[in-house]
């Protein structure tokens, strides 16, 4: 896929919850970034996460190959941008690569954007894959309805990578086990966004009822509120097998 001099990769991880247990685990679009830093010969790669280091899911990450993955210790409620921006600044890396968006907390999207207008790189969304030649690399953008697109973009750049890109390895227990976890401390300024905003559980958002046409004036009446076979029936206190029927 590259050939050439040494390309620097950063790779931008994240965590999410299990939609079920609710326990920290690997995020899908962040893994496939990995896996697809992993897929390039001859580079250095920079895992780099901003959160708590002493996460048992980041171990995942290792799991799929690395050496060790720094992490810069975040408190809960904090703006992640100026840390990683001081840290990329200091591995000067030639691509990074991360998911879309978080699939946890604000889940803006707008993280690699500031990180690259920072850094004042080239961006890239929807990359399936890559390959880097000298000073430009060829991005395999993933576009809707299975459509491909390949563009040339000059380094360095940020490059979002979508569903579309390779599926992750799983993750081996005794490569989690050997890798390590370089611990750093970093600025934790305060998120005035979400200091801001205000957190509810979700519900489903009502939705606009279909408005019948044509007839008179009571028969669109009629089909607005009259209750369908098998919809809409209000049962209190049934037998059960008045229950079971309206059920089946």
């Amino acid at each position: 896929m590259w050939a050439g001099a040494m390309i620097k990769v950063a790779v931008l991880l994240s965590l999410v919850l299990h939609p079920a247990s609710g326990l920290a685990r690997c995020a899908g679009l962040d893994a496939r970034a990995l896996e697809l830093a992993l897929r390039m010969p001859g580079a250095e790669i920079h895992a780099v996460h901003a959160g708590d280091p002493e996460a048992p899911a980041l171990r995942d990450y290792l799991g799929m190959g690395l050496e060790s993955l720094t992490v810069l210790a975040c408190s809960a409620g904090c703006d992640p941008v100026p840390a990683l921006i001081a840290r990329f600044r200091e591995i000067k890396p030639n691509l990074v690569l991360t998911g879309m968006r978080a699939e946890a907390g604000e889940q803006s999207g707008m993280v690699p954007y500031l990180i690259s207008e920072a850094l004042g790189t080239s961006l890239l969304c929807d990359a399936a894959d890559v390959a880097c030649e000298g000073e430009t690399a060829r991005v395999v953008q993933a576009l809707s309805h299975g459509r491909r697109r390949e563009v040339s973009v000059r380094l360095p750049s940020v490059l979002l990578v979508n569903e579309a890109g390779p599926v992750p390895r799983a993750p081996a227990f005794a490569k989690a086990r050997r890798g390590q976890i370089l611990s750093f401390a970093a600025s934790n300024p305060d998120d005035a966004f979400l200091a801001a905003s205000e957190m509810h559980p979700w519900w489903a958002r009502p939705k606009r009822m279909a408005m019948p046409g044509g007839g008179s004036a009571l028969e669109r009446m009629k089909a607005m509120t009259e209750a369908k076979a098998g919809e809409g029936r209000l049962l209190v206190g049934p037998q059960p097998e008045e229950a079971a029927a309206a059920i089946l």
